[in-house]
């Protein structure tokens, strides 16, 4: 070893001893590919957070069947299957957490309220299953889509005559990676929910209340939303996803919650979509149909009610394998939190989301 090097290494040494590290010794942290680009120029982008993966309902609704019988009551936590990526220590994708929840008929899932924002989305539910969200009581019917905004109450009740079950979705790991998790419970199992039979609309704000805006949206019913994707059948849609459609609060323009989008989409019968990326991550849930999302080095079949963790930054492209019926896919992504500070980007790209494409060097 040089005498420079011997200079360097014990520098190093001595840097280290209180907790600091030169620049160019690298961020073992830093997860980036680096290639080289024209006039000896470097290009540095992320490497995919996590893996593709897929949970099957196959898989999810025997074991969700053993946890009503394992778990009777679920006074002390939830009776939910929580989705991990194997490639990752937390999380569906390193930003969102998903997971399946199921409750008892006649059973409450107690109230509470937090800084993390969730949203269920209906798999198997009916008249008599509400969200209560700060005393306004949901409607939970199959594919509606039901917000808990952050800090708000919610508890969940099943008043039918079979377990209501739903997707569970939450901005876990970005608030934990922030240290903004707080937490309440009331000590009743329950809010009283008001009796509102016309409910909140974003059309209209109270002139009395100069504080007031217009009132958000906590529930997509299902039906409407399908209408609206029907609406648009005809249309070429995207490339890449088809007749996708975001859900949006009414009362602002922007996503349904600050942290997560949620969107819906219908892949045409034979719909055979072009291969693009996108630094956002996004959880999607099959309502209904069968196809297959293909990456670079796999291809995940999936159908009716399974679950598929797409990584940031990674290609892939959506299949509709049937000839004659389209496919839905609901899913969740973290783009409202990368445009919010511009650093959402795609390729190709030709994306409205895309705020600041990354342009070639000068």
């Amino acid at each position: 070893m040089s005498e420079t090097a011997d200079a360097l290494k014990e520098l190093e040494d001595e840097l280290a001893l209180v907790h600091l590290r030169g620049q160019w010794q690298g961020d073992p942290n830093r997860t980036t590919k680096v290639t080289e680009s024209p006039k000896n120029g470097i290009r540095m982008e992320p490497v995919p957070s996590g893996v593709p993966h897929i949970w099957t309902w196959a898989q999810i609704e025997p074991l969700l069947a053993k946890s009503l019988h394992a778990m009777a009551e679920s006074k002390t936590a939830r009776r939910t299957l929580v989705m991990y990526n194997p490639g990752l220590a937390r999380g569906a994708t390193h930003t969102l957490v998903t997971a399946i929840q199921t409750i008892h008929p006649g059973e409450v899932a107690w109230v509470h309220r937090h800084t993390i924002a969730a949203l269920r989305f209906v798999i198997q539910g009916g008249a008599g299953v509400t969200t209560v969200v700060d005393g306004e009581a949901l409607v939970m019917e199959p594919y509606d889509l039901i917000l808990t905004p952050c800090w708000t109450w919610h508890d969940h009740h099943n008043e039918s005559g079979k377990p209501a079950i739903w997707l569970d979705a939450l901005d876990v790991p970005l608030v934990h990676n922030l240290n903004q998790i707080f937490y309440e419970e009331p000590g009743a199992p329950a809010q009283n929910a008001r009796d509102d039979p016309v409910g909140p609309s974003p059309l209209f704000r109270k002139t009395w209340d100069r504080g007031a805006g217009p009132e958000r949206p906590l529930r997509y019913a299902w039906r409407d939303t399908l209408a609206q994707l029907e609406r648009h059948a005809e249309e070429p849609g995207s490339p890449h996803d088809g007749i996708a459609l975001e859900y949006v609060n009414g009362a602002t323009g922007g996503s349904a919650l600050p942290t997560i989008g949620c969107w819906i989409q219908m892949l045409p019968p034979g719909f055979q979509g072009t291969r693009h990326r996108h630094t956002s991550s996004a959880v999607y849930f099959v309502v209904g149909g069968e196809g297959a999302t293909e990456f670079d080095d796999q291809t995940l079949d999936w159908r009716r009610h399974d679950t598929l963790a797409v990584p940031n930054w990674a290609w892939h492209r959506h299949v509709n394998r049937s000839s004659s019926e389209p496919a839905y896919l609901f899913s969740v992504n973290d783009i409202p939190i990368l445009r919010a500070f511009g650093l959402y980007r795609e390729e190709p790209e030709i994306s409205q989301l895309q705020l600041d494409p990354l342009g070639p060097a000068p």
